[in-house]
């Protein structure tokens, strides 16, 4: 090539290079034809459902607001004049709908939160329904939602929801003979209380299940001011998001060495983020018992209500989460059931739900039948069927039908408390707590005049054996049968024994704990367990030698003493009085058995710990106000420390 050309190839080559980037784009732009593979999925698949028992029906029903709720419908094939049971939960109407992939109705409803025996065989139409703002319902999601009024100026709640819901369903479901019922656990337990505020006149029947009754008093946020922190997962996961898939994470697998490394339960919280979290910053702003949790308090709210619908409250003697709601509406309503035939209450040996599953046993509590099973087909099922049924068939139900712990008997009562059928009387009867440690029916004053412990918030008393898993799961269902023989080797827990006992000694209703004590601090927690304490050995099953069974435990805190809405300091090392009611309970201690009592002044990390100094907010103790504590309770004879208990006396 010459000098001449290649210098021609230069003064073109910009030229060249503009040419080539005009049109490299419309090169670029031509689309090379490719084979096509047709698709194999439908544009609308429709399941044949071939052989299915059942016709399953999703529908949206709008409540008086126009919002939108998700409700799931499952009519057993050929059903005709049937019943309607209805559960609304937050829990997903999808999933306690589909346990698995069946066509038979026994199967997808094997689960949480159904009964499934009444349900298939007594030919029931089974309705589940999302609540407003969970899962696949429309609206705002408010935990435990109030009741039109101070804490909720709209005007929908739960009880008019359950209105607008049944309204749909009887005119709506063919198959049906126009007629109600509905049951729930836990917070699906709640609602059927909701349901009774106004109630429709197509609502025949309510059964709830351990419900959430009293957030404060001692159901699932606190238990007499003490916070049951373990509870902040549900909190996060519940409330965060629409669907629960916003997860709660663990940073030990001991949950005891997460909680402690936190410090207090504000700040776990406010490194979890859970201040996004209306409830949560709710629960920051009213730790005492003040009208925002008084407003709520569906015992206080049923007491006020007339008594209009057919109520069967279920109750587990050792419920982990909702200890108190039970008892506390029973005693509310049963008042008005003047002629006994609305109120009934059903006291199981389960933990909470347990009702639905096996009750056989509870960890190491063996009861020589299933419990549950008896209570679904020999109560629960007649109930259901005689308010229910066009053709009404004979109910056979006790008023009270109470399992008798410690003699494992089924008792069929009048009333609660009541410790048998007729010719017997409770007794509130004092168990001292007396010098040398010793429990005993008869008031001691020897000196000295108090036992003592040293109270330290750096190594609280765990609730359960370490590791302390999550609350949930198997380990969480059966705490509260665990064995306390671990906590009473402690040097900072309290032990009262008795001598053995000669004759069974029953008691039937709530401990009263009534403690003379003192603390060193300017706050503190008292915890209080009754015990049956099991014989050295036991013939056939030698792991319940030495058992410390819990019968009935709660804990107070003490800067409520004087009142509930209004903490207080505690005059430190001044003894006071300190009364509070245990959980209820329905037990027999055995011959051969002792009586034990239990007094320490933390319980953890199942509630959050108690700086033993005053602070105004618990919630956000900093680390210097976790202070020593010299705990003393009292037992002269002017200053008596004991447990009344209600025992029964018979002619």
């Amino acid at each position: 090539m010459t000098l001449k050309n290649i210098r021609t190839l230069n003064l073109l080559a910009p030229a060249l290079v503009a040419v080539l980037l005009f049109i490299a784009p419309s090169l670029a732009q031509t689309p090379t034809p490719t084979p096509t593979l047709p698709s194999e999925r439908p544009a609308r698949f429709q399941p044949t459902n071939e052989g299915f028992e059942y016709v399953r029906r999703d529908e949206w029903i709008s409540m008086r607001d126009g919002v939108r709720l998700h409700t799931v419908i499952l009519i057993p094939k050929g059903a005709k004049g049937a019943p309607i049971l209805l559960t609304r939960t937050p829990y997903n109407a999808t999933g306690l709908t589909s346990h698995s992939e069946s066509s038979h109705l026994g199967p997808i409803l094997s689960g949480y939160d159904n009964a499934v025996e009444v349900i298939v065989e007594g030919g029931y139409i089974r309705v589940v329904q999302d609540i407003r703002g969970k899962y696949g319902s429309e609206g705002d999601y408010v935990m435990n939602r109030p009741l039109h009024g101070p804490q909720n100026p709209t005007p929908v709640d739960h009880a008019t929801d359950t209105y607008d819901t049944i309204d749909w369903l009887v005119k709506n479901i063919p198959e049906s003979n126009g007629k109600v019922g509905i049951l729930g656990i836990s917070y699906d337990g709640f609602l059927p209380l909701m349901a009774l505020v106004n109630p429709h006149p197509a609502l025949k029947v309510s059964v709830p299940m351990n419900p959430m009754v009293d957030g404060w008093m001692g159901d699932d946020w606190f238990h007499n001011g003490a916070f049951r922190q373990q509870n902040m997962p549900y909190i996060y996961e519940q409330v965060a998001t629409q669907s629960n898939y916003a997860r709660w994470w663990t940073s030990n697998f001991d949950d005891y060495d997460m909680y402690m490394q936190a410090g207090s339960a504000g700040e776990l919280g406010r490194r979890r983020g859970l201040e996004q979290i209306g409830f949560w910053r709710k629960l920051l702003e009213h730790p005492s018992y003040d009208a925002f949790w008084r407003d709520q308090a569906v015992d206080k709210i049923l007491a006020g209500q007339p008594l209009k619908v057919p109520v069967m409250l279920v109750h587990s003697l050792w419920d982990q989460e909702d200890i108190y709601g039970d008892i506390a509406v029973y005693k509310a309503i049963k008042p008005k059931d003047t002629s006994n035939d609305k109120v009934f209450l059903v006291m199981g040996p389960w933990h909470h739900g347990q009702e639905i599953a096996d009750g056989s046993t509870l960890g190491a509590l063996k009861f020589n039948s299933d419990t549950a099973l008896t209570f679904r087909q020999e109560i629960l099922r007649p109930f259901l069927d005689h308010y229910l049924k066009d053709d009404a068939p004979k109910m056979d139900v006790a008023p009270v039908t109470a399992f008798e712990t410690g003699t494992n008997k089924w008792r069929r009562l009048p009333a609660w408390p009541a410790g048998c059928e007729r010719d017997c009387t409770i007794k509130p009867t004092p168990l001292y707590l007396n010098t040398g440690l010793k429990a005993s029916f008869t008031a001691a004053n020897a000196e000295p005049g108090y036992e003592e412990y040293i109270s330290d918030p750096a190594k609280p008393v765990p609730f359960r054996s370490r590791p302390i898993q999550p609350a949930g799961g198997l380990y969480w269902a059966r705490w509260l049968v665990d064995d306390q023989r671990e906590a009473s080797g402690r040097p900072d827990v309290l032990v009262f024994t008795s001598d053995e006992l000669k004759a069974p000694v029953k008691i039937s209703g709530e401990p009263i704990a009534n403690l003379i004590a003192s603390t060193s601090g300017t706050d503190s927690d008292w915890v209080v367990k009754l015990i049956d304490l099991y014989p050295d050995e036991v013939a056939g099953q030698p792991a319940m030698g030495g058992y410390q069974l819990m019968v009935s435990a709660d804990i107070f805190r003490g800067r409520y003493r004087e009142s509930l809405e209004t903490a207080k300091p505690i005059a430190a090392n001044e003894p006071l009085r300190y009364r509070f009611a245990l959980p209820t309970a329905n037990h027999v201690f055995l011959p051969g058995h002792r009586i034990m009592v239990q007094v320490q002044s933390s319980w953890f990390p199942l509630y959050d710990r108690n700086p033993q100094t005053f602070v105004s907010n618990i919630f956000w103790a900093k680390p210097e106000d976790y202070r020593k504590a010299t705990q003393r309770i009292y037992h002269t004879t002017v200053q008596a420390s004991f447990i009344e208990l209600p025992l029964v006396a018979t002619p």
